[in-house]
């Protein structure tokens, strides 16, 4: 009889070396989380269009139209749906990946594999979504005249994307190692997104505040950098490095305390999933 021995690993380490090993994995569950996501739904993959232009249009008649928001000299649509779309790779990748443990337990009691891959592929799936919303938002910038900075956006837009998925993988692993023991956090996690969209410069302007703790917060918040990173691709507007590079920092701080959170406590995964 064979046996395999599964060594203790570095409570910092990614395990790219094994998570390579073991892609086609990844792959699968990527695959088999857009499949189950639209499969019941009747307009299928066309709801990672329409959520967004929902929104969209929702809060512009909120924030624009009624409780009159400045957006900076911008549409108001432009200026929400370039919030929206970080926004929803953080909430949607966040809401997967903390749930992700505890929804695949049945897998993790049977089979060895990276866990770290169960968390990975959750997020993968909102950048799918990310993809498809991408269309929409290319349709309202050629609605409103708006050009695009073709050199911000090979390099702006990948770095928006790279620090919300590490803040996202960072979190999203934190809360899923946390998830399978305390299963009080699937039930306080959707309060906690409702509360980060309006603590976030998704649909209001960063520069609206003025209080210097406030301004303190979004500099430290990665998901604010990123935002304002993608917002300056479609928009024109300057980007403070000094908040992305403060942003870029707290996100790596947060994608390291994920990785220890989980590393500590995946050795008990399939006794308590």
């Amino acid at each position: 009889m064979t046996e395999y021995e599964i060594k203790a690993k570095n409570k910092f380490s990614f395990g790219l070396a094994e998570l390579i090993q073991y892609r086609e994995l990844f792959y699968f569950f990527t695959w088999r989380d857009v499949k189950v996501k639209y499969k019941q739904a009747a307009l299928g993959i066309l709801w990672a269009i329409l959520q967004p232009l929902i929104m969209m249009l929702m809060f512009t008649l909120i924030f624009s139209k009624a409780l009159k928001v400045s957006s900076d000299g911008i549409p108001y649509p432009v200026f929400a749906i370039s919030g929206l779309l970080i926004w929803n790779i953080f909430s949607n990748g966040l809401m997967n990946s903390a749930n992700s443990m505890v929804n695949n337990a049945n897998i993790i009691k049977k089979i060895y594999f990276p866990r770290l891959i169960i968390p990975m592929s959750a997020i993968l799936t909102a950048l799918v979504d990310f993809l498809f919303a991408l269309t929409i938002y290319v349709a309202i910038l050629i609605y409103y005249h708006q050009g695009v900075d073709f050199v911000k956006l090979f390099i702006y837009l990948p770095l928006s994307m790279l620090i919300t998925v590490v803040t996202t993988f960072g979190l999203g692993s934190f809360l899923a190692a946390l998830n399978v023991k305390y299963r009080d956090f699937q039930y306080l996690l959707p309060f906690m997104i409702q509360f980060l969209l309006f603590a976030n410069p998704v649909l209001y302007s960063a520069k609206a505040f003025t209080n210097p703790v406030i301004n303190t917060i979004m500099k430290v918040n990665p998901i604010a950098s990123a935002i304002q990173l993608c917002r300056s691709v479609f928009t024109g507007q300057e980007v403070d490095w000094q908040a992305v590079g403060i942003g870029s920092s707290v996100a790596i701080l947060l994608f390291f305390i994920g990785i220890y959170t989980f590393r500590k406590t995946e050795s008990y995964f399939a006794d308590l999933a």
